[in-house]
């Protein structure tokens, strides 16, 4: 799998798939965009290699969904402050 330069930020379609973690509870990021389009799974893919996301839970019902959730390091790529983290 090929990956950008790690010296790179993120390109415009992964900041629009980040950003998106900002609305969600816990930074759950989507598995479709706005207009209701499957998310590319190498969008996906390379936010978590870079460390922006990170893989969060295993769908039953769908298992080859890629679901993910925001990194400390996502919410800091975005100019935002993680939240506390809950023990």
């Amino acid at each position: 799998m090929w990956l950008p330069d790690p010296g790179d930020g993120p390109s415009d379609a992964q900041l629009r798939y980040l950003k998106r973690g900002l609305r969600q509870a816990g930074g759950k990021l989507p598995l479709f965009d706005d207009e209701g389009q499957e998310i590319p799974r190498r969008t996906i893919e390379t936010c978590i290699a870079r460390g922006w996301a990170e893989t969060w839970i295993k769908n039953p019902i769908k298992p080859d969904w890629l679901v993910a959730r925001l990194t400390d390091s996502g919410y800091r790529i975005l100019g935002k402050t993680p939240p506390k983290k809950v023990p």
